[in-house]
């Protein structure tokens, strides 16, 4: 798996790079969540009467997707992909590895428990970090300054 490309000009990731803006992310969020709907849905239809395998399965559909995609080399979920942001890691500016992908997904789940503070974090953090952000040590920063050399990597 390639490592991204770095920002240009050689700046170093991390606080001084920048960062992708909260609509951006939120976009990106709710198509993963369409996407992911579907795919329940899908899930639903097939496990027809059986509601705890529709609800493990679903869960491990959400997790693989995640963590797959934002682990892989472009740290990008497709939702991420049309609006050009990806996940970085918060030091070097490369990729995130999945067991910190992970952590990322588990910790956006309790991120939307009280009423999504987790995730509006990021309106008055000054590192415009959510609560997932910060756990798994990445930024989500616009793929103009970090691009993506293939998709997903």
């Amino acid at each position: 798996m390639t490592q991204p490309v770095p920002p240009p000009g050689g700046t170093p990731a991390g606080p001084t790079g920048p960062r992708a803006d909260f609509w951006y992310r939120l976009g990106g969020f709710l198509i993963d969540g369409v996407i992911l709907y579907v795919i329940g849905v899908v899930i639903g239809l097939v496990f027809r009467g059986n509601l705890v395998s529709q609800i493990l399965i679903s869960l491990a559909a959400g997790i693989a997707y995640s963590v797959y995609f934002i682990g892989s080399g472009s740290g990008q979920t497709p939702g991420m992909r049309l609006l050009n942001i990806r996940a970085v890691d918060a030091v070097t500016g490369g990729r995130v590895d999945y067991g910190r992908a992970f952590i990322r997904y588990l910790v956006g789940i309790l991120s939307q428990l009280p009423c999504y503070l987790g995730y509006f974090w990021m309106l008055w953090d000054p590192e415009k970090q959510t609560w997932h952000d910060k756990a798994s040590g990445t930024f989500v920063v616009p793929t103009s300054a970090y691009p993506v050399e293939r998709w997903p990597g």
